[in-house]
């Protein structure tokens, strides 16, 4: 044990004293939020003018009614322009591939009867956002008309076009809670986060095995030590950094949760919640119906053991991939199926994250090489038992001691072995010796 706590100490802060770590560690959380603010800050941005100008339409209106309803409810975010009289549409055609125009909205007198289709054209493609946008647009407007042709009361109007909110809440034993989509996004964003940690720093194991087997310093070092010794020593000591690392970004996300508050009131007005001016950010939440939650101590307490096990299982593995090989590129093939357990879980995160309860998500979740991603996402949807969870670790523990195992005999015989690539029937042979 002492041989390998030296060896842990070693890889440990020979690396954490790293420019690279520090920056890393600091920086990693400023651009994940800046990846998730920028797209809200640049929609802002434009729609106050920053962007580019509001799109000139030229509008065929063949009701003569939809016209002015849809520029009042358009308001300054397009140009709308009647046609000419007399124009065909060719010609109109023609106005917008010339650059007479930006595009042209076709609105068919079929539209009052709840027939037809109205159709848009311009020389781009509409981005996903503005083609929605422009949808509920002339949906509103024709329906607008139409009851206003039934004379349709402003009473039924009002029930009509009334939003009903609906909070979801869990049942716990505490009580009701709030906020369990936000608790869901981030056991996903938990388990992603493990599978790029993983994948990282079992690559860090791997690259490092590599090095000492190209420098020779390999050979000096198991002249002292035991060959299960060091990789184990090496293992521990690459873990602890990221267990350092990811401890780290866990508080920053706290505190974020935090000021998530008072920072999302910003981006709300008073006045479309029937609320005074000056408002307290809780009170404004509340009336948006934005719950935000209380990450639960079991939650982060669970995740960093399984992001534990999964690195130390899968660690092991590159570690032994990397004993195997003489330089970088060639130990591509040996990564290749270690990663495929990795992806596997990436691919069925949605499915769990909509149905975390069935059969197939929590057959999944115990999987070891499933569980250090999938778990906390059916944790933080509340829909794991103490006892599915236990049991999932306790396979994921099980399932790294015999990897660590057959990578050590792995190890012991690839550390030394030079001048020839082995493949996967002579990686088996060296498991059996």
């Amino acid at each position: 044990m002492q041989k390998i706590w030296t060896i842990l100490r070693s890889e440990f802060w020979r690396r954490v004293r790293t420019t690279g770590f520090i920056l890393s560690t600091l920086l990693a959380p400023v651009g994940f939020v800046a990846i998730m603010v920028a797209p809200s800050l640049l929609a802002a941005w434009a729609a106050g003018g920053g962007g580019s100008d509001a799109p000139t339409v030229v509008v065929a209106d063949e009701t003569d009614r939809l016209l002015p309803v849809l520029k009042k409810r358009a308001g300054a975010d397009y140009q709308l322009e009647a046609r000419p009289a007399g124009t065909p549409t060719d010609s109109l055609r023609s106005a917008v591939l010339d650059g007479e125009y930006d595009a042209l909205l076709m609105l068919p007198q079929a539209l009052l009867n709840g027939q037809g289709e109205a159709r848009y054209y311009s020389t781009e493609s509409t981005g996903f956002t503005d083609r929605f946008a422009l949808g509920d647009l002339v949906e509103e407007t024709v329906r607008e008309v139409r009851l206003d042709q039934r004379g349709t009361p402003t009473e039924v109007r009002a029930i009509m076009e009334a939003n009903v909110p609906v909070q979801m809440r869990r049942l716990t034993a505490e009580g009701a809670q709030g906020g369990g989509a936000i608790l869901t996004a981030l056991g996903f964003g938990l388990g992603f986060l493990t599978y790029f940690m993983v994948f990282i720093y079992g690559q860090f194991v791997m690259q490092g095995v590599i090095e000492e087997k190209a420098t020779r310093v390999v050979e000096v070092v198991v002249s002292s030590v035991r060959p299960f010794q060091l990789l184990l020593g090496k293992v521990l000591g690459i873990g602890a950094m990221a267990l350092v690392q990811v401890v780290l970004w866990s508080a920053f996300v706290l505190a974020g949760l935090a000021f998530a508050a008072p920072l999302t009131a910003l981006f709300l007005d008073p006045a479309d919640l029937d609320l005074p001016q000056g408002a307290e950010p809780e009170k404004m939440m509340e009336a948006a119906g934005v719950t935000l939650p209380t990450v639960p101590l079991e939650l982060v307490v669970w995740f960093v053991l399984f992001f534990l096990g999964g690195y130390l299982l899968y660690s092991s593995l590159f570690a032994a991939a990397g004993s195997a090989v003489e330089q970088q590129q060639d130990a591509q093939s040996l990564v290749f199926p270690i990663t495929i357990p990795l992806l596997i879980p990436i691919v069925f995160a949605q499915f769990v994250i909509e149905s975390p309860g069935s059969a197939l998500a929590v057959g999944l979740s115990q999987v070891p090489f499933f569980s250090p991603i999938l778990m906390p996402v059916r944790i933080a949807a509340g829909a794991a038992s103490f006892s599915e969870i236990a049991l999932a670790f306790t396979l994921l523990v099980a399932s790294f001691l015999a990897m660590i195992w057959v990578s050590a005999r792995i190890y012991r015989t690839g550390i030394l072995m030079y001048g020839k690539k082995a493949g996967f029937a002579e990686l088996w042979r060296w498991v059996r010796r």
